[in-house]
């Protein structure tokens, strides 16, 4: 290596008879990383690589502003630290968000064919880090948006935990337009990114018919099309496949055509303007939810003393040991409600068939029914928080409120 290259310029990578073209990065404990132009990134001795051009500079992230189509409906795009557009910081090799409509738009251009957007920020955050109160700002943030008379709303969200955000807006939201919830698996730096596709079918999606909160994610491993999936009925089922997102216990809602972006739905999806707008945004967060284990102490409850509800995700049709049941007995005797779900996902729990179910309901427990267990937690969030009379709230725990009950199970 002749000229030292510096961060951002233009390498070739050389060993042997292969040769691979990249930019610079960094050098670290004596290795140059390169990110290849596949995507990918290498450490190699800085001796095989050499400088074919020095880095042309980039704009700093909200440079200019994007002339945007009036004609077309508004979109409000709303992050939560997800991102639609990303791009390289070469300093670091690191993925760094784009939050303006106008960064969005120069990284997919074509999202200003479907709609013209503007821009919200409401938190920076791994997702991990999501948190009740986090939800209540992005429900009123999307209220705000609604009620200023935008034709949809997309929110931009990490993967991990979407499903229950998703799910806590729609309990606390009710809406005449599409609310839809995207995200990407794969960061916009790797050649099998779907961060573009899923954004073009949400940005569909919400300029569409829908007229209820959704998450839109690719519907298949290939870039054909994306899944509209029920808020309340949806769930990431792998780490890392961009099919990751399932909708549980029913068909999704519709689909989104790629490239075309034509959207179909379902007879079941509610339609734009079926509901008047509406926010209840109070949260009850004293509420848990556990997973029950072969041998799990009943020791482990008074963790949750104190707690107002408590979610349990209970094996098959919705058990627990039976050394529990006088625990939970006095949980609930003592202001606790408890709320039974399956850890099997498919099908509805149902505490009639055995002695455990029969004594559990005997002890105060509230059959779950066939929600899931993360959508059971949000709701009882939502119903300890606005309906103070114990009844009652065991009255809504039981009824279909956002889709989340079936009356059938698949």
């Amino acid at each position: 290596m002749t000229e030292i290259p510096e961060t951002g310029d233009r390498v070739r990578y050389a060993n042997g008879g292969t040769a691979l073209t990249g930019t610079y990065i960094t050098e670290r404990d004596g290795m140059a990383v390169v990110k290849l132009d596949n995507g990918y990134n290498i450490g190699t001795s800085p001796e095989k690589i050499e400088l074919v051009g020095r880095a042309a500079p980039q704009p700093p992230a909200g440079a200019g502003v994007v002339v945007q189509n009036s004609d077309l409906p508004d979109l409000a795009i709303i992050s939560t630290g997800g991102t639609i557009a990303s791009r390289v910081d070469y300093r670091t090799g690191a993925v760094m968000s784009q939050f303006s409509a106008s960064d969005i738009l120069r990284a997919i251009p074509e999202l200003g064919d479907i709609a013209r957007y503007r821009d919200r920020q409401v938190a920076s955050i791994l997702s991990e880090n999501m948190r009740p109160d986090l939800w209540q700002k992005l429900v009123r943030a999307i209220y705000d948006e609604i009620q200023a008379g935008v034709a949809g709303v997309i929110v931009t969200h990490g993967t991990d935990t979407m499903a229950y955000s998703a799910a806590a807006v729609r309990f606390m939201l009710r809406t005449p337009v599409p609310v839809v919830f995207v995200g990407s698996q794969r960061s916009a730096d790797r050649p099998s990114s779907d961060n573009a596709m899923n954004a073009l079918c949400s940005a569909a999606v919400a300029a569409g018919d829908l007229g209820e909160v959704a998450v839109v994610m690719h519907a298949t491993t290939n870039d054909d099309r994306c899944a509209i999936h029920r808020a309340t009925r949806v769930r990431k089922m792998h780490t890392s496949r961009r099919d990751a997102f399932q909708s549980m216990g029913m068909e999704p809602l519709g689909y989104v055509d790629y490239p075309s972006l034509s959207v179909s739905l379902s007879a079941e999806a509610v339609r734009r303007g079926t509901e008047e707008p509406a926010l209840h945004d109070a949260l009850e967060e004293r509420c848990g939810l556990l997973h029950f284990y072969p041998g799990m102490p009943a020791s482990v409850l008074d963790a949750f003393e104190g707690y107002k509800g408590l979610v349990l995700s209970g094996t098959g049709l919705g058990h627990v040991s039976t050394e529990w049941i006088p625990r939970l007995g006095e949980m609930i005797e003592g202001g606790t409600t408890v709320v039974m779900t399956s850890q099997c996902l498919h099908g509805r729990g149902c505490d009639r068939v055995y002695n455990t179910g029969r004594d559990l309901l005997a002890a105060g427990v509230i059959e779950g029914e066939d929600m899931l267990p993360e959508a059971a937690l949000v709701k009882l969030m939502w119903v300890l928080g606005n309906e103070p009379d114990p009844e009652r709230a065991r009255r809504l725990m039981q009824t279909d409120l956002a889709g989340e009950i079936r009356r059938r199970s698949i």
